[in-house]
Order: C-alpha cells, then sequence, then structure tokens
C-alpha cells in the first residue's frame, strides 16, 4: 500500500539494498497495520540524477515515501518513522560512522507524502488507513485462495495475519483458523 523509493548515491550493495527494503518494511509494517506483502520498496541508483538545494547540485541519498493519511495517523506517528527509517539506513549503510559518516553515505532527506487515496494491488482494492483489519477479514478467503493456488506472498500473508497481535485484537484471529 505504500510506496518507498530510496534514491541513492552511496554505492550500495546488493546485501544493503535488501537490508534496506527489509527494514523499511519492517519499520511501516510495525508502524501501522499494513501486512508486510503490501509494502513496496524501490531502490533507484541516483548517481546520474541531479537533484538541487537551494539552486545548487547536491548530489544525495533520499527516501521518499506515497502513504495513506488517516486522523489516527499523527504528524508525530510521520516523524518517528521518519527517524525509524534513518536510524535504519545509518546502521545498514554506515555503520562505522553513526554519527559523521562519508559525505556519500549520508541520508539527507526523508520525505512522507499523504498522497494515496486510492489504489489497486496484488488483485485487491487497497482499504482506507486504519480499516487493515477489516480489510483483511472481507478478504481472508480471497488471500487463502491465493495461499492454496501456491502464491508464496499470499501464504505469508496468510501467517503473517494469524500472528500479528493487531489483527488478533480485532477478531481476525478466529477467521484464520
Amino acid at each position: 500500500m505504500p510506496m518507498y523509493e530510496i534514491e541513492h548515491i552511496a554505492p550500495l550493495t546488493q546485501i544493503q539494498k535488501d537490508a534496506l527494503a527489509q527494514a523499511i518494511t519492517e519499520i511501516h509494517s510495525s508502524k501501522f497495520t499494513t501486512p508486510r506483502i503490501f509494502v513496496n520498496v524501490k531502490i533507484t541508483d541516483a548517481r546520474q540524477q541531479v537533484t538541487y538545494v537551494a539552486g545548487n547540485a547536491r548530489p544525495s541519498n533520499r527516501i521518499t515515501a506515497h502513504v495513506r493519511t488517516s486522523a489516527s495517523r499523527t504528524q508525530e506517528d510521520f516523524n518517528q518513522l521518519c527517524n525509524n527509517i534513518h536510524v535504519a539506513w545509518s546502521s545498514i549503510v554506515h555503520p562505522g560512522h553513526p554519527t559523521k559518516p562519508p559525505a556519500d553515505q549520508e541520508l539527507r532527506a526523508v520525505f512522507i507524502f499523504g498522497d494515496i487515496v486510492a489504489g489497486w494491488e496484488a488483485g485487491f482494492a487497497i482499504p482506507s488507513a486504519g480499516q487493515d483489519a477489516q480489510w483483511a477479514r472481507d478478504n481472508l478467503e480471497a488471500f487463502k485462495e491465493k495461499a492454496r493456488a501456491g502464491d508464496e506472498d499470499f501464504e505469508d500473508l496468510v501467517h503473517e495475519l494469524s500472528t500479528r497481535e493487531e489483527f488478533q485484537q480485532s477478531g481476525s484471529v478466529e477467521l484464520l483458523k
């Protein structure tokens, strides 16, 4: 449901890219009730791009995210999300320099855009923010059908829904048995 884009000038290894995608997925899905299968991360090498800050060319590492918003998701929630992403970047990209990384490894910006008003993903219309548990209940049989057909992502989703506390609290767990 969210779409994160990492644009990097740091020479990231595949292991670092995988770790960043996994960290962002975990951060977002734990902060909000978004199942992991619906957290999207795109990684783009930005060394050939020109970004300007204050009218001056400034190559940089940055992460942008397009997310769903609701009254239950506060400015503080999104500030904490940005901070957690920054901490993850630091521990993955420049673990030996936690406070003063080399310039090409510094994460210059994290921008969160609350602009997703509708979407369709993996065959399903996405729910409004905060409605994920009800949406999971409404679509559970279709998720299970995809899992039974051998779709590994949906096998993981059905398992995740059966183990995540927020789905258990909402009554979803009974439907997963």
